[in-house]
């Protein structure tokens, strides 16, 4: 007597199933299953796509404001190189007390 499968069953993909009946019908005679790959669901790509989007865009951005960060810093260097002695007399002149 054949049960049927319980309701919202799916079968592992480990093997094919083989019914006992059909296989005693074989009566030892071979048998060749045929088993096509199952098509992979397409509905990840798009998140992926955009997640990956998204983080090159980051890394992007995080790139240029690195890149803006040095170069405000370098001009800070040189500017504040060029002005370093004068700055330093400007210093000593204003910080001393003016004597009459």
């Amino acid at each position: 007597m054949r049960q049927p499968p319980p309701p919202d069953v799916t079968l592992g993909g480990i093997a094919p199933h083989i019914p006992a009946d059909l296989y005693h019908q074989a009566d030892g005679r071979p048998f060749i299953i045929v088993q096509t790959a199952p098509t992979p669901p397409r509905s990840y790509t798009r998140p992926v796509f955009i997640s990956l989007a998204i983080a090159i865009g980051l890394m992007g951005a995080t790139a240029a404001a690195l890149a803006l960060f040095e170069f405000a810093i370098r001009t800070a260097a040189i500017v504040g190189s060029l002005t370093g002695p004068l700055s330093i007399g400007l210093t000593l002149k204003l910080a001393r007390p003016a004597v009459k």
